[in-house]
């Protein structure tokens, strides 16, 4: 029993960080209809930024207790990159998929080859900000007391980015401009500005991703590769666009994963690509996309 609660708790937790990548990626696609495959490197951004303020305060000599408020701002951070890139990218909304495709992963390599350039290649970490927590006794064993705030975290991400799009005003906005780019424009919405908020808040998640994993994680060159593609067996299984989708398909990723890595190592990412192509052979849009 003790096994199976820990195997769940590790399961929220990557599903918690799954989430926010997955969550973000959708959003922007569900507004610009941009696939964005520097997505995951947008999480990673978050992650170096975050562990590089956190190693500056510590030496700084700030309590290590105070180094929890550094964590959002990593992800700003990771917010104001999305709102200087958006308008770069605007020119290609209306271009072929294939043209999207290619410039937002020649902005992965460009954001892979700027975080070599400012950090190196070595790994850096957050640790003094998982050390603040105790950790807690679940039966015999030792559980991090951090990563339950990481699931809380994801949580209330899930719950507040629900509450935006579908209980505000800007909400209304994004949706309508999702549906109609050209009526929205003609009712008077400022379609730049909804561009760039909807790009802003969809990489914010992803750095937030990034900044709450690394007190737990290094943050290493490549991590952003392999979150992207977690990102996308998310969205396939769930729908890409849809906000419900990102959460429900980031816990069967996460589970499935945990599970895989307990039990069945040598086949647990094959295991998740066949689910992935079991929804789409069964249901092409995702178990809650929209054609």
């Amino acid at each position: 029993m003790t096994i199976l609660i820990i195997q769940i708790l590790n399961s929220l937790f990557y599903a918690s960080v799954l989430f926010l990548i997955a969550a973000g990626l959708s959003l922007i696609f569900g507004v610009m209809r941009i696939v964005n495959m520097a997505h995951g490197t947008f999480y990673a951004v978050g992650a170096f930024v975050t562990a590089w303020l956190v190693g500056r305060a510590i030496a700084l000599g700030v309590p290590a207790g105070w180094t929890f408020l550094l964590i959002p701002v990593g992800a700003g951070a990771v917010g104001l990159l999305g709102v200087v890139i958006e308008p770069l990218l605007r020119p290609f909304y209306r271009r072929a998929e294939e043209y999207q495709l290619l410039v937002t992963f020649g902005l992965l390599l460009i954001l892979e080859d700027v975080i070599r350039l400012l950090w190196g290649g070595l790994p850096l970490s957050a640790d003094p900000v998982m050390d603040v927590l105790p950790s807690i006794r679940i039966g015999g064993l030792i559980y991090p007391g951090y990563n339950l705030v990481v699931i809380a975290v994801g949580a209330a991400a899930a719950i507040g980015l629900w509450a935006v799009i579908y209980r505000t005003k800007f909400g209304v906005m994004l949706r309508a401009t999702s549906q109609d780019r050209r009526m929205a424009s003609a009712l008077g919405l400022n379609v730049g500005l909804i561009y760039v908020s909807a790009f802003a808040i969809g990489c914010f998640m992803a750095g937030l991703g990034g900044a709450i994993i690394v007190p737990s994680q290094a943050a290493v060159l490549g991590m952003g590769i392999e979150a992207l593609i977690l990102a996308f067996v998310v969205v396939v299984i769930g729908g890409l666009g849809s906000l419900q989708g990102a959460l429900v398909g980031a816990l069967i990723v996460s589970f499935v994963r945990t599970a895989g890595i307990q039990f069945f190592p040598e086949i647990e990412l094959a295991v998740l690509y066949l689910i992935a192509a079991v929804v789409l052979l069964v249901k092409p849009t995702g178990l809650f996309g929209t054609a």
